[in-house]
């Protein structure tokens, strides 16, 4: 009796989450199973759940579309360069923060805070004009550098709760053996971190991975520069929208941030809950 209560009360949870866990998904299979539906029945009047038939036309029709080989090449190009430029960034604000006593360290977390609150879809039009006056249109350099903005404060807030949840007396015992503070972060602090810069690795490549707006507002002229977000757009035109390549097409754009979420996972946990211990 004592153990049927328990499980009975954590039914009405599991089917909460349960339910809530397929609603999120729901969405996901739906755009996997519309790229494999033939276009008769994506247009069909009585949808099904499960296609009738199975097709790959719409997968050649994506790969086979305009760009395809050069947008990914780009994506790739823009999220990898953002990602590396925030942690080496990151890492040394964040070990500057969590580690040094300096005049101005609380302040300066004010700001990353505000920073990472702030929309950053409000700050379209200053980054437009600024990129206008100084030449930076249409180039991929200046998509990296928004993304490095984009993913920088959220990369310093966890890698320094990470770092703070290393016993600082590590390092120092390094240090009495003879090496330098440099020398004990990157023999003993660095390795212990992986899991805090795979959390934040993934973050930043997600965001800069499906960004959208700044990749639309600021490559214009230069076609070729333009990203798979972009990319994705090019399945609309006058006579209307090819759903079954344009979900095709989604779910090649989607399966490289799943792919690396899944062989990331375990650490990806554990990160986030480590750098969520101390602030």
């Amino acid at each position: 009796m004592s153990t049927t209560r328990p499980r009975m009360r954590r039914i009405p949870l599991n089917a909460a989450a349960v339910a809530t866990v397929a609603l999120c998904l729901f969405p996901v299979y739906w755009m996997v199973a519309t790229a494999f539906t033939p276009a008769r029945d994506i247009r069909s009047d009585s949808p099904r759940f499960v296609p009738r038939t199975w097709t790959l036309d719409h997968f050649r029709t994506a790969v086979g579309a305009d760009g395809f080989g050069l947008f990914w090449r780009n994506s790739l190009l823009v999220t990898l360069s953002a990602v590396l430029l925030s942690l080496v960034i990151a890492l040394g604000s964040a070990y500057a923060v969590a580690r040094m006593r300096w005049k101005g360290r609380r302040q300066f977390m004010l700001m990353v805070f505000i920073a990472q609150m702030a929309p950053w879809e409000s700050l379209i039009i200053p980054v437009y004009i600024i990129s206008r006056d100084t030449g930076m249109l249409d180039r991929l350099p200046t998509l990296t550098l928004v993304y490095f903005m984009m993913t920088l404060p959220f990369t310093v807030i966890v890698l320094r709760g990470f770092i703070g949840t290393i016993p600082p007396e590590l390092e120092e015992s390094a240090q009495v053996d003879g090496c330098t503070r440099l020398g004990a972060f990157r023999h003993i602090a660095f390795p212990l971190l992986a899991p805090g810069l795979m959390a934040t690795s993934l973050f930043g490549y997600i965001t800069a991975w499906n960004e959208f707006a700044y990749a639309n507002f600021l490559i214009i002229k230069q076609q070729d520069n333009r990203t798979l977000p972009v990319w994705l757009s090019s399945f609309q035109n006058v006579f209307g929208t090819d759903w079954g390549a344009t979900m095709a097409a989604s779910t090649l754009f989607a399966a490289p941030a799943l792919v690396v979420f899944l062989l990331l996972q375990r650490h990806v946990t554990s990160g986030f809950a480590a750098g969520a211990v101390k602030g």
